[in-house]
């Protein structure tokens, strides 16, 4: 038998005494000190809220709370205070600026316009997003430009923002308009076997895929056949991965699952796999090939952009090759979701709006005549064209306000941060709920829930009293690289759609917009679609 020696014992005692006390530092700080010390700040400053229990803060209530919608709301407007009703039963309590508790996390729900301009003005890094969301949401979107942070996400957005410029854009018209004619191919054979007759469509399934379609060809030089596993397996991961809780902090039981959790981690290595094929193909593609004589397209900038930027590793950005790659497909990834997901959505309920007020319907097919003048397809590409859609662009506007697909926009402050006189501390979690800070009636007016889309007839700016707050493609440095183009494609798809047919709300349409990841209807988008009298067959 070994005998330990009495000195040997006493270090065995000492390490084991400093190894509990500063796990229990730690864990004191993290539980309690933490979130007390930004609870005391905020609440000094005169931020009230519901009050936290331990240890799971307000989860419970949130939970438990049932909507109250106020009594002289429109019944289409229910929605917004169904899907997280606590954010609209606490505004009525505690003002339009409140903290609540998840765990031992601190949340500052702001719907107040002036402060959303304040926090539109601070630049990355110290205002990211939130970290324990992007450990949640990692199987989707890795380490990519939607989630990621500081050097990572620079690197990320400089790789892409130089694809998407207007110029580079107009060249893609061409590849959208023939996605587009497919759709209304489609639509118009199902009216031929209808024997020309108005016909009842769900409509989001189809957009969805000219969506997909699109970016495929502009972005990654395939088209949807090829693309289609990739989308499939991110949007069966989306459907799982968005029915967590991910506002309370934590996963429920089915994700925590063995199951659950195996099923989203086999997608998610599906569609790495995939993705670096379609990489591996296009290198081999390129190796007898001269820079001219290669694609010009964002794949492309990607691939290349990684091989020049292994040097980053040097600089403390990369820590392995390995890294690199994931970040590629990652960002890769991020490109398929929120280049397809967001703008089929965008799409879709901009055409059910046109569908539901028919005096703007006829005024855009009227505006959209004037400009191609019976032309299309094939005018997209004449100057300026799509710009004198003013109308058009109006409406989509309202409809982003709206409808817009982004339900939520969450921050984290990664140093104490000043938002004009508020002090923010550094660990704070900042949620905006989006549908109702574009319905807020102290930026928005009166009328804000309702649509009008003359709101933007002289821009954004004199919209509403703080522009920074309408923020369908996120706000300040962080604002979605992409938008120019979702614009562009949602405005060929609309004016050919409304060139071709005449749209009604179907009677069997049931209005349920709920969150999932992004806002989607619930029950579809069914609509009555009539073929034109000018358009010959």
């Amino acid at each position: 038998m070994i005998e330990i020696s009495e000195e040997v014992m006493k270090q065995l005692f000492w390490t084991a005494g400093l190894i509990v006390i500063s796990t229990v530092v730690i864990l004191f700080e993290k539980l309690w000190w933490k979130p007390h010390r930004i609870r005391s700040v905020l609440e000094k400053q005169g931020i009230k809220g519901p009050k936290p229990s331990f240890p799971l803060g307000n989860v419970s209530e949130m939970k438990n709370l049932q909507p109250q919608p106020p009594s002289n709301s429109d019944v289409k407007e229910a929605w917004v205070y169904s899907i997280f009703p606590y954010f609209h039963i606490w505004k009525q309590r505690y003002g339009p600026l409140y903290l609540y508790s998840t765990g031992t996390k601190q949340h500052l729900y702001v719907e107040k316009g002036a402060l959303v301009k304040d926090m539109a003005a601070h630049m990355a890094p110290d205002l990211g997003r939130p970290l324990y969301l992007n450990q949640a949401l990692e199987p989707i979107f890795g380490d990519g430009v939607l989630r990621a942070n500081g050097k990572t996400w620079v690197y990320q957005r400089n790789v892409i923002i130089a694809e998407l410029f207007m110029s580079k854009i107009k060249k893609m018209l061409y590849s959208m308009e023939d996605s587009a004619m497919e759709i209304v191919k489609k639509w118009d054979k199902s009216i031929e076997e209808n024997k020309g007759k108005t016909v009842d469509l769900v409509i989001e399934h189809d957009l969805k895929v000219l969506s997909e379609d699109i970016l495929s060809k502009a972005c990654f030089g395939s088209n949807y056949g090829e693309g289609k596993h990739v989308f499939e397996r991110l949007g069966a991961m989306q459907t799982k991965l968005g029915t967590t809780s991910t506002l309370l902090g934590f996963f429920n039981l089915s994700f925590l699952s063995i199951n659950g959790n195996k099923e989203v981690w086999r997608m998610k290595k599906e569609v790495d796999v995939l993705i670096t094929k379609m990489i591996n193909d296009r290198e081999i593609q390129n190796k007898n090939k001269n820079d001219d004589e290669k694609p010009n397209d964002l794949l492309q900038k990607i691939i290349e952009s990684s091989k020049r930027d292994t040097t980053l590793n040097e600089k403390g950005f990369f820590k392995t090759k390995y890294d690199m790659n994931q970040l590629t497909i990652d960002l890769c990834k991020n490109i398929y979701f929120a280049g397809s997901e967001s703008t089929a959505l965008a799409t879709t309920w901009a055409l059910w709006l046109i569908a539901s007020y028919p005096e703007w319907q006829q005024r855009l097919r009227s505006e959209i005549l004037e400009a191609f003048d019976y032309k299309l397809p094939h005018s997209f590409c004449e100057d300026g064209k799509l710009q004198k859609l003013k109308l058009l662009t109006m409406v989509i506007q309202e409809s982003f306000r709206l409808y817009g697909p982004a339900v939520t926009n969450s921050r984290e402050t990664f140093a104490d941060m000043k938002f004009g006189d508020l002090l923010v501390p550094k660990g704070t979690y900042l949620w905006m709920f989006v549908p109702a800070l574009h319905r807020d009636t102290d930026n928005w007016g009166p009328d804000a829930a309702e649509f009008k889309p003359e709101r933007f007839a002289n821009g954004l700016s004199k919209a509403c009293k703080y522009p920074q707050a309408y923020i369908p493609f996120g706000f300040g440095s962080r604002n979605c690289l992409g938008q120019n183009f979702t614009m562009t494609e949602i405005k060929i798809a609309l004016s050919l759609l409304l060139y071709h047919f005449s749209f009604e709300v179907s009677p069997d349409y049931r209005h349920c917009p709920v969150s999932n990841m992004l806002l989607i209807p619930k029950y579809g988008i069914r609509l009555l679609v009539t073929r034109l009298n000018h358009i010959k067959k």
